[in-house]
């Protein structure tokens, strides 16, 4: 393989910050944050250029992140094309689905997923909106072998006969730590309590109220969304500028029943609202709107 100096990883400039860290982690030399469209997914073009500009220097592609669901504006990147090309140039694919994954539970956002068989790795996170406590990440790994034959240390206090026969999976040979606590059960007891469709309904009842919410921030003079509605994200703006902004998310969250957080995209700062408490109703949500026109 490429010392890791040349090699190269590509994820979205609207990509959590996380990706960028673990590419740091890693030891790649080179971390490119590639161009978005407008609806902030990227453009498979985008890739293709930083791909054929670091071959020239000399570089190697190795990595690519795609996202299901950024942090800022719940943006989708195109998994198909962009896994085509990452298969074409033997890079691999993970998809970081932190915030999104969860809504893929029902049918209708499965279209998000076009292209999923050409990933070799999969995350999303449980705590953020699939009614569990922080911290629940799962992750899907399309073929644990490299996982497995890069992270493995097995001295002889580790060495057993479950272990070595293949009977049991070792887990410590998937990540850095040795140990690691029993995050599935709480996963376990909110499939368990809630049932598969009664996620569902949650999740439905959220992406609802959201759009509910986005039309009234379109019909609103002084309001204007920045991003399209995928799932339960409604970011917007102000129409008077940054500083109109950010006193409209002070004064949401100075009233002490919502919160909401402030962002930046190329300059101009926005507000996101995320309807994903287990808790939240239509009252909530009906409550908030009445806050927001009041603020605005």
């Amino acid at each position: 393989g490429a010392p890791a100096e040349q090699m190269v990883a590509y994820t979205s400039s609207q990509a959590h910050s996380s990706l960028e860290k673990g590419a740091m982690l890693t030891g790649f030399g080179h971390i490119r944050l590639l161009d978005v469209d407008a609806e902030f997914a990227v453009r498979p073009a985008a890739l293709t250029g930083a791909i054929e500009a670091d071959r020239r220097d000399g570089l190697v592609p190795a990595f690519l992140g795609s996202n299901v669901g950024t942090t800022g504006t719940a943006g989708v990147d195109p998994l198909r094309p962009l896994g085509e090309i990452a298969r074409a140039e033997q890079m691999w694919h993970h998809v970081d689905a932190a915030y999104g994954g969860s809504a893929m539970i029902c049918e209708e956002f499965r279209h998000h997923h076009d292209g999923l068989e050409l990933v070799d790795s999969y995350t999303f996170n449980p705590h953020k909106w699939l009614a569990t406590n922080l911290e629940c990440s799962v992750m899907w790994v399309a073929d644990r072998r490299p996982l497995i034959d890069t992270l493995s240390v097995t001295p002889p206090y580790l060495r057993n006969p479950a272990s070595e026969s293949g009977r049991v999976i070792d887990y410590r040979d998937w990540h850095g730590p040795l140990g690691r606590p029993f995050r599935a059960l709480k996963l376990w007891f909110v499939l368990r309590g809630f049932g598969a469709e009664g996620l569902r309904r949650m999740i439905r009842n959220h992406v609802g109220w959201a759009r509910e919410l986005a039309e009234r921030v379109d019909d609103h003079p002084r309001l204007e969304r920045i991003a399209p509605v995928h799932f339960a994200l409604v970011s917007f703006v102000h129409r008077d500028g940054n500083e109109a902004t950010d006193a409209l998310a002070a004064d949401i969250n100075s009233d002490g029943r919502f919160y909401v957080t402030p962002s930046e995209i190329d300059g101009r700062r926005f507000v996101r609202i995320s309807v994903g408490s287990t808790w939240t109703t239509a009252d909530d949500v009906e409550a908030l709107w009445d806050l927001i026109e009041a603020s605005a």
